[in-house]
């Protein structure tokens, strides 16, 4: 048994014997209420974002070991993109999202009647990586649209973009090896937030890109909806680029090289600290979204949902999917929202 299933042996056994003292003498669930009963059936449909994904996965683990057993839930990641379209059909009743949803997300909800609730659950960085053998260190927001950006298409390696990044603030002095992206593709929250974060529009709106190619990436890299796939194609090339969670990236371990990204006052590497206090310029936020609709239809869901906010959801699914834990104040802020959404 691994280090991550001993951890999980440890947490089930510590979860039981509170379950069991809570039944008989009352419990602190963190403020959720009542997470549930053995007694509680049905199934549970949870899609979107694959960064997401491993909370939600470990949070349905630990629900139905030491809550509800008998509930079927089914965790998939096709990208936050993707879940929106499943999520605001009506087709699934939980949204895992790494970015916010979208006035256009909003408008078909909306149109298809699906009513829902934001949680904020976790910090999450984008780490950019690179194969160990590769020199580069650290990389400015300028050199970050220099190689990932709209104007970087046809780059072949990474000293192509040496004179756009001096153009648009960025260090340069790339080396003279193949550039070899593999990332996220549209479908992705994480390539949404990548762009946002990094202010790709901003700096080809300023150049003359015209708007409706201002906000992606350059067309010609590999896009991937598995964060797996993108982490071998770092293993695979002294010379790959790309990005994912930073749980995925740690996971990896020296598999791959983590680049400090410079977001305009000096390097910083991703790390838990400097994702919990926003120094890291990737930093972001992680959601679930939940269909208010489904929680009169299917008793599951909001016991469930409970679970996901409670101390242990929030604290277990969080930290040992590799992601940040929220402040205090940004916990109580969730657990208000899911409170008025649920009463």
């Amino acid at each position: 048994m691994g280090k991550r299933g001993k951890w999980l042996a440890v947490v089930a056994a510590a979860l039981s014997l509170s379950l069991l003292a809570a039944a008989c003498g009352g419990g602190d669930d963190g403020g959720t209420g009542d997470t549930g009963s053995v007694d509680l059936t049905g199934t549970i449909t949870i899609s979107g974002s694959s960064t997401v994904q491993p909370i939600s996965s470990l949070v349905a683990e630990l629900f139905n070991q030491d809550v509800a057993p008998n509930v079927s839930i089914s965790v998939d990641g096709p990208g936050t993109g993707d879940g929106f379209v499943l999520f605001c059909g009506g087709e699934t009743d939980i949204q895992d999202a790494s970015r916010p949803i979208e006035q256009e997300e909003m408008d078909a909800c909306a149109q298809a009647g699906v009513e829902y609730v934001e949680l904020e659950v976790a910090f999450d960085g984008i780490t950019v990586m690179t194969n160990p053998a590769n020199g580069v260190e650290c990389l400015n927001l300028g050199d970050l649209y220099a190689l990932f950006g709209p104007e970087s298409q046809g780059f072949a390696s990474w000293s192509d973009a040496n004179q756009l990044a001096t153009e648009v603030g960025g260090t340069g002095n790339f080396p003279d090896a193949p550039l070899e992206i593999t990332a996220p593709g549209e479908e992705s929250g994480t390539f949404d937030a990548f762009i946002e974060l990094a202010g790709f529009e901003d700096t080809a709106l300023g150049r003359g890109v015209p708007e409706d190619q201002a906000a992606v990436l350059r067309k010609d890299y590999q896009p991937s909806p598995d964060d797996n796939v993108i982490i071998s194609a770092m293993e695979g090339s002294p010379s790959a680029l790309g990005f994912v969670g930073f749980a995925y990236a740690q996971e990896a371990g020296d598999q791959v090289k983590e680049l400090q990204v410079d977001g305009g006052n000096g390097c910083v590497a991703p790390s838990v600290d400097t994702i919990a206090d926003g120094s890291y310029p990737l930093s972001r936020s992680l959601y679930i979204y939940v269909n208010t609709a489904k929680l009169a239809e299917n008793t599951s869901v909001k016991a469930f949902v409970d679970y996901y906010l409670s101390d242990d959801g929030l604290v277990i699914g969080v930290t040992e999917s590799g992601y940040v834990q929220l402040p205090a104040d940004r916990v109580d802020a969730t657990r208000a929202a899911w409170d008025g959404a649920a009463a």
